[in-house]
């Protein structure tokens, strides 16, 4: 999924939030799901490692992973710019 769709779904969650129809996305949960991807590509070069047999498989893995790691930066840095940001306002500064 290109960023433009990305951008468009984030868009529509914004709406439905405006609309009551959803909850605010925390800035401190999409980092939590950050270090959890970057803990499990952590293991996929470990595990790669350990068995180079499996190279192709392990190499499709970390694109993934880095992929999405990516995706996630993207969502943290696009929450904290928008001007409709979805950011809990009660949260305290970091």
């Amino acid at each position: 999924m290109g960023y433009e769709k990305l951008s468009a779904k984030l868009e529509d969650y914004l709406a439905r939030m405006r609309a009551g129809k959803a909850h605010k996305i925390k800035p401190r949960d999409v980092e939590k799901v950050i270090a959890k991807l970057r803990a499990r590509r952590a293991a996929l070069v470990d595990e790669g490692a350990k068995t180079p047999d499996k190279a192709e498989r392990l190499a499709r893995k970390l694109h993934l992973a880095d992929d999405l790691i990516a995706r996630a930066e993207w969502l943290l840095a696009e929450l904290g710019t928008h001007p409709h940001s979805p950011i809990d306002a009660d949260a305290p500064p970091r």
